[in-house]
């Protein structure tokens, strides 16, 4: 393991087996199929964002680490005051651990996190300049950074067309068959053999929305879902048709469905 790896990352960057219900595994979609899938995605979220607030690759960086076991909403409540305290590695470090603490006492893990910040801080300051790296490998070297967070930190940051699987990923490439796997990393390979060039860089947004708000874990909104009638889930609910719900009732209430999700801020 890298150095410095904590809890959180390894709670949240894993490449082991996570949980799939069902009684099998969904067989795979073909290139065509998940073609129209991501073409339907983008219709309906035609601008899909990160939902953490953030203002740079420094600050973008500290919220997905701060994201692991707990959600965006509660990590923007945090880094609103932290981020006005210290948005800079070298600023991080005056904060100091003791300080930094007192910021994100209310996200689970925190002490762990608070730790990985500091000394990822260092680290960027003391070997980068003080800048975020645009490089897989020097970012997963920093502690509490794995796979999952480097891949955002590319895609959102540096516009790499990267995909970071996390539960709602995982769970939407399973359950639609788009990319069946056990693992994370088995399913961000299989979405990156068939995900179509042109929707790359937003598929990893599209699928974590689309899970966190209409494919979610205990009762998917399959009668309102943009692509029933393609996904091989056996266990949809809901009036559900053979050609799946008219197009008049694909209404996502989601940030990125009527109007974009916000940009990047404080």
């Amino acid at each position: 393991m890298p150095r410095g790896k904590g809890a959180a990352s390894a709670l949240s960057e894993g490449g082991g087996r996570m949980a799939t219900k069902g009684k099998r595994r969904p067989s795979r979609l073909d290139e065509a199929a998940a073609a129209e899938i991501f073409r339907r995605l983008a219709a309906e979220r035609p601008d899909p964002r990160s939902e953490l607030n953030y203002a740079d690759p420094f600050t973008l960086l500290v919220a997905v680490v701060l994201s692991a076991q707990a959600t965006d909403v509660s990590v923007n409540k945090a880094t609103r005051t932290l981020f006005r305290a210290a948005d800079t590695p070298q600023k991080m470090l005056a904060l100091g651990e003791a300080r930094l603490k007192d910021h994100i006492k209310t996200i689970g893990l925190f002490n762990t996190k608070a730790r990985n910040v500091i000394a990822l801080s260092r680290i960027l300051v003391e070997e980068h300049g003080g800048v975020v790296p645009r490089d897989r490998a020097a970012l997963e070297a920093l502690p509490g950074v794995g796979r999952k967070t480097a891949n955002v930190v590319l895609n959102v940051a540096f516009g790499v067309p990267t995909i970071a699987v996390d539960t709602h990923i995982f769970r939407v490439g399973n359950r639609t068959g788009l990319a069946p796997g056990p693992t994370p990393l088995a399913v961000e390979e299989g979405l990156e053999r068939i995900v179509p060039p042109q929707f790359r860089l937003g598929a990893h947004h599209w699928l974590i929305l689309h899970g966190r708000y209409v494919c979610t874990a205990r009762k998917p909104a399959c009668d309102r879902c943009a692509i029933s009638d393609l996904c091989t889930f056996d266990g949809k609910t809901g009036d559900v048709g053979a050609k799946g719900p008219p197009a008049a009732a694909r209404k996502v209430d989601a940030p990125g469905a009527a109007t974009a999700a916000p940009r990047r801020r404080r």
